[in-house]
């Protein structure tokens, strides 16, 4: 039984991905340790501007650091480091897009200006109660955004890299007319063959069926009838034979 909520997007290469959405126990662990982080430069920042002065100049240039360390923190670490703050990393938790790619500097400014609102009032209620009641785990942030906050599950799975193919396997589809495959579905495929292992046979059986009946039509020469896992080795073969 899995007690995680989950969701399933398509990838660019049109292969359905199943993702782990962090919770509010998690999030709030992570959000700790981030705001110790930030406490402990805001108090240097303090103490700094104590030491040169209390004049105008200074004073402002204390208050744009502070702004800067509470907003900038976010954003810098989401878009440089894949989405990560220092207490994300420790949480194993990752901000992407909805669609399941990387975070820019709009979305991330969007998604930590809001976190004003959602802050409010002053415990994270706000984004705590946005969070449960939201289908996919967001805050007011997330939700103008476009952005998810991922659970990055920490599961060996077994890897069967794709050698090269039998000499027999390359003969048996040496009349194949494989050109109108992109170099991407290929890898696509590739993926496929090698991380077939570790999924579980519907997964796979599906998988397989979906790329097989996309490619299937692109490619000249395949028997009518032939099994999906089947077919996707032997384009393998038949591109490699090309190359």
């Amino acid at each position: 039984m899995r007690y995680e909520d989950v969701i399933s997007i398509d990838t660019p290469e049109g292969v359905p991905l199943e993702l782990t959405l962090a919770g509010v126990g998690s999030r709030f662990s992570a959000a700790l340790i981030d705001g110790f982080i930030q406490g402990v430069t805001l108090v240097v920042i303090g103490v700094l501007v104590g030491v040169a002065g209390s004049s105008g100049p200074v004073v402002a240039i204390g208050l744009i650091s502070g702004f800067l360390v509470f907003f900038g923190y976010d954003v810098l670490f989401e878009t440089k480091a894949s989405g990560r703050t220092p207490g994300k990393r420790v949480t194993g938790l990752r901000v992407v897009r909805v669609g399941g790619g990387p975070v820019d500097f709009r979305t991330s400014a969007v998604r930590n200006l809001l976190r004003i609102i959602d802050l409010l009032p002053g415990t994270y209620l706000v984004g705590i109660i946005t969070i449960l009641a939201s289908r996919r785990n967001q805050r007011l942030g997330d939700l103008a955004a476009g952005t998810l906050v991922l659970r990055e599950v920490k599961a060996s799975v077994p890897v069967a890299p794709v050698g090269a193919p039998a000499a027999e396997l390359v003969e048996s589809v040496g009349d194949w007319d494989v050109s109108a495959v992109t170099a991407e579905e290929m890898a696509t495929v590739r993926r496929f063959l090698e991380r077939r292992p570790g999924l579980t046979p519907q997964a796979r059986a599906r998988l397989a069926g979906e790329l097989a009946g996309r490619l299937l039509p692109k490619v000249v020469g395949p028997p009518e009838r032939v099994a999906p896992e089947h077919f996707l080795e032997q384009l393998v073969a038949a591109k490699a034979a090309r190359a």
